[in-house]
């Protein structure tokens, strides 16, 4: 397929997914709005923390326990969707890769742009939320996920970019060691504070260095492989 049908396609999917998150996020709001003035000690608020303990959920009707496992089924469906988007354009696995950098990265910056737009939620990049739930709740200020989302398109369309002119980025091993880990860091950075959070606590200040740690690594290893490519002896058979 052409690049340009390629990107137009991934970023429709990712923006309409992106609305569609968002709607559900209003709808989960609506159903435990009862619930949140216990949780934050009878203020309603508009704020996602404190979280609702599990001793709330347990007193409240059978059915919003059912939501929140609905949830958590709903965070794996999303990714088993993003990586079939990126799938459906991909002839190996780097191109399947880049489809699903750019879906996810799309979706995930429209979701936040959907949310404000319909709920005037979050009210600046600073806003803390929850970014996922499994295995433990991953949090931050929402300008480090969009960071992130940004990087994933810009690498992935870079990538695309390279195998539509018949010169694809080679990877090496230290390269994806580079990727995972710095991907690695990130998650921890983002799961840095959850027994916290988990308990019911606001969150502490974000782990700034971790994260910008996770992040310097995995741009290193992937300007180093596009502009260089993989060292002598460390690169993977042909992934075609």
């Amino acid at each position: 397929m052409k690049l340009t049908r390629v990107l137009v396609a991934l970023i429709l999917f990712g923006v309409g997914f992106g609305y569609v998150e968002a709607a559900v996020v209003v709808y989960l709001r609506a159903i435990c709005e009862p619930l949140r003035p216990e949780a934050l000690g009878g203020q309603p608020s508009d704020e996602v923390f404190p979280l609702m303990q599990e001793e709330g959920f347990q007193n409240a009707d059978c059915r919003y326990v059912r939501v929140l496992l609905t949830e958590l089924g709903r965070e794996v469906a999303t990714m088993v969707m993003l990586a079939a988007a990126g799938l459906t354009v991909a002839a190996n696995f780097r191109q399947w890769l880049a489809g699903f950098m750019i879906a996810f990265g799309v979706w995930d910056i429209c979701y936040y742009l959907f949310l404000r737009l319909l709920i005037g939620w979050p009210e600046s990049l600073w806003t803390w939320d929850i970014l996922f739930l499994l295995p433990v709740p991953w949090v931050g200020p929402v300008i480090a996920p969009v960071l992130v989302a940004a990087q994933l398109i810009a690498a992935g369309v870079a990538i695309l970019w390279r195998e539509s002119r018949g010169r694809p980025i080679r990877f090496g091993r230290l390269h994806w060691l580079a990727f995972l880990g710095g991907g690695l860091i990130i998650i921890v950075a983002f799961c840095w504070d959850f027994r916290n959070v988990s308990a019911g606590g606001w969150p502490n200040p974000f782990n700034w260095p971790l994260f910008a740690l996770g992040e310097a690594i995995g741009l290193a290893g992937f300007l180093h492989a596009y502009y260089l490519g993989p060292c002598p002896g460390c690169q993977f058979p042909p992934t075609n």
